[in-house]
């Protein structure tokens, strides 16, 4: 094959159409043409690779560690590039089903490609994940944006000594530190409240005007975090802890370099609404945000979780109106989040999944308090726009309006008597996050239900074989399984066969760990860390899952733009070559994954 008649084929396969001509005949002049027999491997899984290889004429199987089939490619098709960005060594075995002529480019070469051509790195390149990524408040660590050296005082120094403080550091509150532990703030607003305007001896310790155990952050928690905790709360100064330590202060001061986003806006409007109708208002906002932030290019993460906060507020905002309207509640209560809501992961399309747990001291006779507290505030999610779930998981269903004990037997029964109804509802509850009401009702049966679900193989298991329900919708010859009848006809579900088989691995992935993070993501870089899956596998499937979450997002904006509601269906002709290329080496690496996690339910057998 002479190097003219490469250059004309190179000119029809992307990204090699986008490199100039000089690099294009560079290029020519180092492909080696290689011919293969019907059966032949090109290589084995775990072998060193020699280069990257674009198929010229024939079909290539790729393999995976099990010898499932996760794709057919044929003339244009590369393969090879995941294990040359990773170590070098094949992650998958290629295989000739008939006589195939393929153009190897060396390691060197391709590397050389992907450092100084962008198009070129854009395309081999699986994760979109640093490209507009931008540092506005929203996505900035709050370790960014605290005062570094936080200035305290002990809670027996005089109000008088904390004033004097204050004066002389130019700050407007302090933090209240007895013994290296964080007790409290004091601020300006205290002084002038509880000692100027009733006329407090200014000599009394200080601990007396502080504010107890308030709201905190930490380090890792977002920008986002701060401006919706000080929006919903009206308050100005907000302490960053690291387990009992005061690590910094962040107060309104500190972000005026910064614009608030118009996640903040909502957020605010949504804790001072005053009728479901407002809140209606709010939320009917939200399809405009999504496609804002997906046009700067925000993460997906950061989209579904500045989404997810709105519909928190919501929630704790129609719990207070219906304290107002029923009266104080006869026990402690907390309102949990399930499904979307509860990973942080809701988009421009989101059904409610919630539940009630009472103090154990709660008795027949409270029940219609909390029957009528459910249904006030599921009423007012669904008038609110998230509408009522189709499997009636809500608070309304009194099976999830139970006290504590009842739920821990819940747990305890799906675990030790794992069927396919207990491994729904387990996968379900597992996602469980509190939004309002007392936190420490679950605290300990979350850590219990862990324990006890991790150290039963037999239920994880089972919980391995569930997260293997959904597949990635993966067709033959480099195509996708599209629906084949109905409304969404040759459209593909980017929920349910897309980012629900990643968020079911998710799941599994922190059972294993025993990690309490629910948010898909942290799971995923949490069982890393944990050693449950390996530092490439994990890179290989955050990687793919923000490309499905991500192509999901835009084509909500998409339509969201176009004047139509959001949904979860996109038809594979909507995207370019480009996308549909990644997006289907995405549900590659996901499959990949479920096989992996397959084997090793076998191996538990």
């Amino acid at each position: 094959m002479t190097q003219s008649a490469i250059i004309s084929f190179l000119e029809t396969v992307h990204p090699y159409d986008t490199l100039s001509k000089d690099d294009l005949v560079q290029v020519a002049g180092v492909f080696d043409r290689r011919e293969f027999a019907a059966g032949d491997e090109i290589y084995h899984i775990g072998q060193p690779l020699e280069g990257l290889y674009l198929v010229k004429r024939g079909s290539i199987e790729v393999l995976d560690p099990s010898g499932g089939l996760v794709s057919l490619l044929g003339p244009r098709n590369s393969f090879g590039e995941r294990g040359i960005m990773r170590d070098g060594l094949a992650v998958t075995t290629a295989r000739c089903i008939e006589e195939t002529v393929t153009l190897m480019l060396p390691t060197t070469e391709f590397k050389r490609l992907i450092a100084n051509s962008p198009a070129f790195a854009r395309f081999f390149s699986r994760g979109r994940g640093a490209e507009g990524r931008g540092a506005d408040l929203t996505t900035q660590k709050v370790a960014d944006l605290m005062a570094r050296k936080p200035v305290w005082i002990d809670p027996d120094a005089s109000i008088r000594t904390a004033a004097a403080k204050m004066r002389d550091h130019h700050v407007s509150s302090l933090g209240i530190v007895e013994d290296g532990v964080f007790q409290g703030i004091v601020t300006t607003r205290d002084m002038t409240n509880k000692v100027m305007a009733i006329g407090l001896d200014p000599n009394s310790p200080v601990a007396g005007i502080m504010t107890r155990d308030p709201v905190t952050l930490t380090p890792d928690d977002l920008g986002s975090d701060i401006l919706h905790i000080m929006l919903e709360r009206r308050i100005g100064h907000l302490p960053v802890v690291e387990g009992t330590q005061l690590v910094g202060m962040v107060t309104q001061t500190d972000l005026t370099r910064f614009q608030a986003v118009s996640s903040a806006s909502l957020v605010r409007d949504a804790a001072m609404a005053e009728t479901v109708a407002e809140m209606a208002e709010v939320t009917g906002r939200i399809p405009a945000l999504l496609a804002q932030l997906v046009g700067s290019k925000s993460p997906h993460e950061v989209v579904t979780r500045l989404i997810t906060d709105i519909a928190d507020t919501v929630t704790r905002r129609l719990l207070a109106l219906a304290e107002v309207t029923l009266g104080p509640p006869p026990v402690p209560y907390l309102w949990l989040a399930c499904g979307s809501q509860g990973r942080q992961e809701q988009t421009g399309v989101s059904d409610q999944d919630n539940c009630l747990m009472l103090d154990d001291a709660a008795t027949p006779d409270d029940m219609p308090y909390f029957a009528a507290l459910a249904k006030f505030v599921s009423d007012g999610l669904d008038a609110a726009g998230y509408f009522y779930c189709p499997g009636d998981m809500m608070a309304t269903n009194p099976q999830w309006c139970q006290p504590v004990s009842v739920w821990r037997g819940y747990f305890h029964q799906w675990v030790s008597r794992p069927d396919p109804k207990a491994q729904m509802l387990a996968s379900v509850m597992f996602d469980l996050r509190p939004i309002g009401g007392a936190v420490s009702l679950f605290r300990d049966l979350q850590d219990e239900t862990l324990e006890m679900a991790a150290k039963n193989s037999i239920f994880v298991a089972h919980m391995i074989a569930n997260s293997l329900t959904h597949s990635p919708p993966l067709g033959l010859l480099r195509g996708f399984a599209t629906i084949r009848s109905g409304e969404f006809k040759n459209h593909i579900d980017l929920k349910h066969s897309g980012v629900v088989p990643v968020t079911d691995l998710g799941r599994v992935y922190a059972l294993i760990g025993k990690g309490v993070a629910v948010n898909t993501r942290a799971r995923l870089l949490a069982a890393e860390e944990a050693g449950v899956i390996s530092t490439s596998g994990a890179r290989d499937l955050v990687e793919a899952y923000d490309m499905i979450a991500e192509i999901r997002l835009e084509n909500q904006a998409r339509l969201i733009r176009s004047g139509r509601k959001p949904d979860n269906f996109m038809a594979p002709s909507d995207l370019s070559d480009f996308e549909r290329s990644h997006l289907r080496d995405a549900f590659v690496v996901v499959r990949t994954m479920q096989s992996a996690i397959g084997q090793a339910r076998g191996a538990r057998r």
